[in-house]
């Protein structure tokens, strides 16, 4: 996401490597999840445990970066057609987030890319009646008769909610279910319903320096059979402030890591739980850096280690 350690490589020259063909990047061994339609682009993906589809692990989350005027929104409608062309497919987008569902349907629409995408959104209300009325909300912002991914935005009125979404997914309105939530002060209720509901998703925060959703969320997560998308890759940005102006390890080359956002997402796609993770960003250059971290080797959990410590002195 920043220029910082970008020493070997430019975004641009990355991207390329992204979007050639047969490039000949390696992906980690074992990686038996790892195939997927996206595999002549180089881009790593993981199974939907539910359905065994496949997702590529870089997607694009859409908080606060999408909530713009629609009139304003050419620089976005290039981020999302690179998106695709990198071989991305998961968008996530919630009704909290202002105007964004409705700037991503607008574009979707425009640029015909509805069908090259994975679209994930949000319920946020509390009551039957007003969970379909958000839901309705959003099929018309977002301009399609089907989202792929329907969750529970924080565990809010989560019970009354999963149950319209579920009658809502039998009817082919949904294709997958999940709850989200973005602080881990919130994971011992996120275990309690991982435990006792059948999901197809959770999405949670997960970072280099956040670190608690290892204890138990993960490791239920894949005993359950669950997807894991991961928010706040970043730390919310905190990580930018703590490496900035610093040159990357050494040995972030072992695992083709040329900038701290691929340090930073390699970090977390390298554990077998975690299908996708959503970097926001309305930058193209940004993008492109992030989708790097999808191709290549990852950290083994040795390596892994040393980057945590290797923070840990900065």
């Amino acid at each position: 996401m920043t220029d910082d350690g970008m020493n070997a490589m430019t975004r641009r020259e990355a991207a390329k490597l992204i979007g050639s063909a047969g490039v000949g990047l390696l992906l980690p061994a074992g990686a038996a999840c790892a195939a997927s339609a996206n595999e002549s682009a180089g881009m790593l993906a993981r199974p939907i445990p539910s359905s065994g589809e496949k997702l590529p692990v870089i997607g694009l989350g859409t908080w606060q970066t999408f909530d713009v005027d629609p009139a304003q929104s050419a620089p976005l409608a290039e981020v999302l057609s690179t998106f695709v062309k990198l071989g991305g497919r998961v968008v996530d987008s919630s009704p909290m987030y202002g105007r964004s569902e409705q700037v991503i349907g607008d574009l979707l629409t425009k640029l015909k890319l509805r069908d090259s995408l994975f679209l994930a959104t949000k319920v946020w209300t509390r009551g039957r009646q007003a969970g379909i009325d958000s839901m309705e909300r959003s099929f018309a912002r977002l301009q399609t008769k089907t989202i792929d991914l329907m969750q529970v935005h924080n565990l809010f009125d989560a019970e009354t909610q999963l149950r319209t979404i579920r009658e809502w997914k039998a009817q082919g309105r949904f294709r997958y279910l999940g709850v989200t939530h973005y602080e881990a002060g919130a994971f011992a209720e996120v275990t309690k319903i991982l435990a006792r509901e059948k999901l197809d998703f959770v999405q949670i925060n997960y970072s280099i320096m956040e670190r608690e959703a290892e204890e138990k969320i993960l490791p239920l997560a894949q005993e359950r059979g669950i997807a894991v998308v991961i928010n706040r890759p970043f730390g919310g940005g905190d990580l930018f402030s703590r490496v900035r102006g610093k040159p990357l390890p050494d040995f972030a080359a072992e695992f083709n890591c040329t900038s701290w956002a691929q340090f930073f997402l390699k970090w977390i796609i390298a554990n077998p739980a975690v299908t996708c993770a959503i970097p926001a960003t309305n930058n193209v250059q940004h993008l492109e850096d992030n989708m790097r971290a999808g191709v290549g080797k990852l950290p083994d959990a040795k390596i892994s280690q040393r980057m945590i410590e290797a923070l840990a002195k900065l």
